[in-house]
């Protein structure tokens, strides 16, 4: 972003410790997340000291809150993507950080984790809404991960361009009122701001601005389920895609 801040409207970093604010150049796109901790809400985080008398610094605990936002987009194999108003979603996060590192790492708590699911309200393809009855539930068990200085600084004007990598598990839940319901679709990939890429499918995200605000694409692989009908319908096994618009704000807890 190109726009300067004042101190006084200071999104998003506003109340991080100034001293933390400053991030490394890029290193390679990778997810990172295994190499967090774990992660823990109930952390109170005194300094420990190893067996070799070395201070090892507690990292920083924050607060993050993800909301998603109008404007995405899911797909799978060949057929045309969905046009998906996610907002009213939002999930909460004890987030991690390091002194020594420009790293965050986040975990959520995916039962209190809120996906809107696809409807004829919140769905279209090829500008229709879905059709009456029809429902695919979202349901998260695993959205964890880390946000990164990537190749972006945090300067004195308080601009940023902020990494996010997101492990994201969930079952997908299709249904027809009580007239049909399927199998779970399991659906595993990293949620980036940078690019995902598949044998079928791939798309490119945005990174996180001063607002909070990113685009995150993930590709992954459907495996077929013991549903004949559903298989042969998304032609199992295939790719889909996700491009969720999403906002996260992080504060000091």
């Amino acid at each position: 972003m190109s726009s300067k801040i004042s101190p006084s409207h200071l999104p998003l970093f506003h109340k991080l410790p100034a001293k933390n604010l400053s991030f490394e150049p890029a290193k390679p796109l990778r997810f990172r997340s295994r190499a967090c901790s774990p992660i823990s809400s109930s952390y109170t985080g005194p300094s420990k000291q190893e067996s070799s008398g070395r201070v090892v610094p507690a990292p920083d605990a924050y607060s993050v809150k993800f909301e998603t936002l109008e404007g995405c987009k899911l797909g799978i194999s060949r057929y045309p993507d969905f046009d998906y108003n996610a907002k009213g979603g939002v999930g909460n996060a004890v987030g991690t950080k390091d002194r020594t590192d420009d790293m965050l790492c986040v975990s959520f708590d995916v039962g209190a984790l809120d996906i809107p699911p696809l409807t004829g309200a919140t769905t279209k393809l090829l500008g229709l809404p879905l059709p009456p009855l029809l429902k695919i539930a979202i349901v998260p068990e695993v959205f964890q991960g880390t946000i990164s200085g990537g190749s972006g600084k945090v300067r004195q004007s308080y601009e940023c361009s902020l990494q996010v990598e997101l492990m994201f598990r969930a079952r997908f839940l299709f249904s027809v009122g009580s007239i049909y319901r399927a199998p779970p679709l399991l659906v595993e990939t990293t949620l980036t701001s940078e690019e995902s890429r598949g044998t079928m499918r791939a798309g490119r995200g945005e990174r996180m601005d001063e607002e909070g605000r990113c685009q995150l694409v993930g590709v992954a692989v459907v495996d077929p389920i013991n549903d004949a009908l559903m298989n042969a319908f998304l032609g199992l096994p295939t790719e889909c895609i996700a491009m969720l618009n999403a906002k996260i704000s992080i504060l000091a807890a």
